[in-house]
């Protein structure tokens, strides 16, 4: 845990008045209205930045040019077989071409984003700058659930929506909302929605629509918080001055919880306090669209139906005809009614005159009476909707206040999408589905037991977060951050499936093959090409824990699922929160590295030709359009080249297998541990030791060269050697591990020999003008090595003067340590510009080094290098990246990619604080410690240099003979 001295970083991350009064926030004090004192918070009147996406120098602009039109040509190829391709932005939601809007470069209303999507041809290449234009975007906040997600903006919107995997609609959908009524004796009433009315030609005469709705809110006496996954948005006076409103969204993510944190729901509590002297009926009103997102409501088909369910549970049911073939979708929107609270809904309204009920009409009804008709329930199923109609449904919630009095209503939003359809035909039943079944009539359980559990959901958070919280020497910017980053598992386009689910083929027949595939994918059926296992039972990797299989995104801009080398970094929120989906993304990996496809694919970097999945190398990401199966979706280089992948492999493995203490899973994936050792031997061109890159961009830095030995691929090697000993001698390798420590012996004397300078080592062992950069990624391997409890891969000394190093330059100075650590930085203090990602803050790796140097006693640069990312992307000071956290930015405040993986790596700073218990716990005199190398065998590693060639193995000939 982090020393006293921390007390000095504890700073307040909120004006000093809090944003609310105290005598309001005592008011709300009472069944949890009241917001925390750590939150994330802003008022609903504050205004969105104009974010700026990068831009590429002019001399990066024609290296890139070639790739550039082969990417075009790959993005058009794809979008003729409707597919998404995986590596652009600026993309848009679209359903059906008729439906197809252009992106509009414009500035827009701060309420209005503009959307990515799924196969439209209109788009930008991820690096060519010359299609780029900037974005107006809000920022969105809480995000509701890992079968699909939505996420609900500040201010109230819902948008972001992620319902069919792969496609993403930014846009929101504005008649979705909530919204108030309030009537006091006499003439004193008050209308409004509980979002800031900003919408352009509000209260137009002739519309019938939601712009003839009472937009009153200004939003200056209304503040958002948020905690992940619970937020409150307090409402001090708005719109009734003498009415104080709190309401709180809940979401079921709970550590550890691998049932209820799977669930499609939400919940909205809504804390009312009467400050006034006369009693108020108070109605809150839910309106909710058919509608998945951009223009989905205009496509016909749509269904509503009322319902009246268990323990005072009633609302309407959305059923959702979606286009494409896209399996179908049903909301629910319900309250709960209780001897206080009664609860009527309207099942179908619609937003223009042609509706038998209108917008317009219901929102009069509301404002007449607060209430609908109780006859309404007995209305039965609607008529399908016609093409370009959108319908709505609404639940209305009514309840007294007395004076001084205080009451709480709750809303809840469930849905039932129990099938996910990837583009290539496979289709699985969602992880929910094993505990709620199929129908789309599941909604209604679903919603029914949110608004019964809601509060053992509060329980179970309250009771994992508040250690981190009541922690006084943590500084309060990190625990606001380090929860909220955690936003990206439910909204990074999560898929989690049932993997005892049925698999069906493009015929919609059951498929016995794939069937067993899901379960142990070690087969042949799947790839064109599959090479024949040695010595292994493909049995033996199997579902053991029994908790589905799960895939989030490297990004909503570039679409790959489970890329491996930025899990490297976020695979720790997993590891700390959801121990048994890691171990299982693990497998899946495992799994793949003893496969092989021998489909042509074209690399877009250079345009050669090659295999998309080589048997030995670890698989880049599980694919796109047919993921377990389909492997490989990134082609811009080969990555059965890459050096970082088969090592970071290795070390993700093993610091699972310490951290969990699971024996199975270590003997599960040993072969896949060995046999990814042995795939590196080619890389070590001298013989030496040491795998050496090959002048491209072979490693997570994608864009950036490197040649010969290199700190970050070296430091991995190095690492992963080590690893590799340890998990050998647990499962009582002993020779194997002892080659192993052989091997780490020679190759870390070559690596200090050729990159170290006597304060940190060369980015690489080239003579490029960029060879003897500062790379703030360059102890990856000992971050890693630390991380698991192995011995230093180098002297204490050297690692932390590397670090201070790292810090006084990479940190230090970009903007005096205000925005994290630039990835690449000369010795005469001036940023690496050699490529784009060399000038680049990548915020993953920020947090990642921060975790670094706390591993290392280096507490004060570490907070200090992680409060950079938090300044620049969660600060009222900042550019405003909230809940969007990109990959990168640069000094000038460019960002790329946002909404992207990496930055999970935050949690790497929490088990850095807080490791494993079995970790802690390990013996201080590891069992794979260096000491048993004899003096005599080092002499003879560094007097005689072998080569081994890549067909027998630095392990030798009996590498795959296994006793697990």
């Amino acid at each position: 845990m982090p020393s006293g001295n921390l007390l000095s970083r504890r700073k307040r991350s909120w004006r000093a008045n809090e944003l609310v009064s105290r005598s309001t926030l005592q008011l709300l004090d009472f069944d949890d209205g009241s917001p925390p004192e750590h939150a994330w918070r802003r008022k609903l009147s504050s205004h969105a930045n104009r974010l700026k996406e990068f831009n590429v120098t002019f001399r990066e602009a024609i290296r890139m040019m070639k790739l550039g039109l082969r990417l075009w040509s790959y993005i058009r190829e794809e979008a003729s077989h409707g597919r998404l391709d995986n590596l652009t932005i600026g993309r848009k939601h679209q359903l059906t071409p008729s439906l197809e809007r252009a992106i509009d470069p414009r500035p827009h209303k701060e309420y209005l984003l503009v959307g990515w999507g799924v196969c439209d041809i209109s788009l930008q290449p991820a690096f060519m700058s010359f299609w780029f234009h900037e974005h107006l975007l809000c920022k969105f906040n809480l995000f509701l659930c890992r079968s699909g997600s939505i996420s609900r903006g500040f201010r109230g919107e819902f948008k972001h929506w992620q319902i069919t995997p792969g496609y993403c609609e930014m846009s929101p959908v504005m008649a979705n909302q909530f919204s108030i009524f309030v009537s006091r004796g006499g003439n004193k009433k008050y209308a409004s929605v509980l979002a800031p009315g900003q919408l352009d030609g509000l209260k137009k005469s002739w519309d019938d629509g939601i712009s003839s709705w009472d937009w009153k809110l200004k939003g200056d006496r209304s503040t958002y918080h948020a905690l992940f996954p619970r937020a409150w948005t307090v409402y001090d006076g708005e719109p009734d001055p003498e009415l104080k409103v709190s309401c709180r969204q809940i979401s079921p993510f709970i550590p550890h919880n691998y049932q209820e944190s799977s669930l499609p729901v939400s919940v909205f509590v809504y804390t009312l306090v009467n400050t006034g002297k006369e009693k108020a009926k108070v109605s809150l009103l839910m309106t909710w669209a058919n509608s998945i997102g951009g223009l989905s409501h205009h496509t016909g088909g749509h269904v509503n139906e009322p319902f009246i369910g268990e323990n005072g549970v009633s609302g309407v049911l959305l059923h959702h005809k979606t286009a494409n073939n896209n399996p179908p979708v049903t909301f629910a929107i319900a309250a709960c009614e209780n001897q206080n609270v009664n609860v009527t809904v309207l099942p179908v309204f619609g937003l223009s005159g042609e509706s038998s009920v209108t917008a317009r009409g219901m929102w009069g009804t509301m404002v007449q009476d607060g209430s609908f008709d109780q006859d309404n329930f007995n209305a039965g199923a609607s008529m399908p909707s016609s093409l370009g109609d959108t319908v709505c449904a609404a639940v209305s919630a009514s309840t007294w206040v007395e004076p001084h009095g205080r009451c709480t209503v709750v809303f809840a939003l469930a849905w039932s999408s129990p099938k996910v359809k990837f583009k290539k035909g496979s289709e699985y039943c969602r992880r929910y589905t094993k505990f709620y079944g199929t129908s789309p009539r599941s909604a209604v359980n679903l919603v029914q037991d949110a608004l019964m559990k809601y509060k053992h959901w509060e329980e179970a958070i309250d009771k994992w977060q508040t250690p981190i919280l009541s922690d006084e020497r943590l500084p309060e910017w990190y625990k606001i951050t380090l929860f909220n980053e955690l936003y990206f598992l439910v909204a990074g386009g999560t898929v989690w499936i049932d993997s005892e689910s049925l698999v069906v083929d493009a015929d919609n027949k059951l498929n016995s093959s794939l069937l067993e595939d899901i379960d142990s994918p070690l087969r042949d059926s799947t790839f064109n090409s599959t090479a024949p296992l040695i010595g292994f039972d493909p049995h033996e990797i199997d579902d053991k824990e029994n908790v589905g299989k799960f895939l989030y995104m490297e990004g909503i801009e570039y679409f790959m699922w489970c890329t491996y080398d930025v899990h490297f970094y976020a695979s720790f929120a997993l590891l700390e929160l959801f121990p048994k989906i890691e171990l299982s993304i693990q497998r899946d990996f495992a799994r793949a590295v003893l496969r092989e496809d021998n489909t042509r694919v074209r690399f877009l970097a250079d345009g050669t030709w090659g295999i998309r999945k080589v048997i030995g190398a670890v698989a880049h990401d599980l694919g796109a359009h047919d993921p377990w199966h389909e492997l490989n979706a990134y082609n811009i280089h080969d990555t059965s080249r890459w050096k970082d992948l088969n090592p970071k492999f290795v070390l993700q493995i093993y610091r699972d297998f310490s951290a969990t203490g699971d024996m199975s899973f270590g003997k599960d994936v040993w072969p896949a541990v060995c046999t990814a050792m042995e795939y590196m031997e080619q890389f070590d061109h001298d013989g030496d030791g040491m795998v050496e890159n090959d002048g491209f961009p072979d490693q997570t830095y994608d864009a950036w060269t490197v040649q010969g030995v290199s700190a970050y691929c070296g430091c991995l090697w190095l690492a992963a050697l080590q690893a590799a000993a340890a998990l050998a001698r647990s499962l009582g390798h002993d020779d194997y591990a002892e080659r192993c420590m052989l091997r780490f012996a020679k190759a870390k004397s070559v690596f200090e020999a050729r990159l170290w300078n006597g304060s940190y080592f060369n980015y690489d062992s080239g003579i490029s003008y960029s060879s003897r950069s500062i790379q703030a990624d360059q102890l990856a391997g000992q971050w890693y090595t630390a991380s698991s409890g192995l011995p230093p891969l180098f002297d204490e000394d050297r690692i932390k003067c590397t670090l201070q190093k790292i810090f006084d330059y990479n940190v230090m100075r970009v903007k005096g340590g205000r925005m994290g650590a630039v990835n690449g930085m000369h010795p005469n203090g001036k940023v690496d510009e050699t490529c784009m990602q060399s000038r680049e803050i990548w915020t993953g790796v920020t947090y990642s080094l921060a975790a670094t140097m706390l591993l290392h006693g280096m507490e004060h640069q570490a907070f200090t290098t992680a409060e950079g990312i938090y300044i620049t992307g969660w600060s009222e000071e900042g550019y405003g990246y909230w809940f969007q956290t990109p990959e990168a930015w640069t000094v000038g405040g460019h960002y790329r990619s946002l909404i992207y993986m990496r930055p999970l790596a935050i949690w790497a700073m929490q088990c850095a604080l807080s490791p494993p218990k079995s970790i802690l716990e390990a013996p201080r005199v590891n069992t794979m410690d260096r000491a048993h190398i004899s003096p005599g065998t080092l002499q003879f590693l560094q007097d005689s240099v072998r080569k081994i060639t890549p067909k027998n193995g630095c392990f030798g000939n009996n590498v795959f003979n296994w006793d697990c």
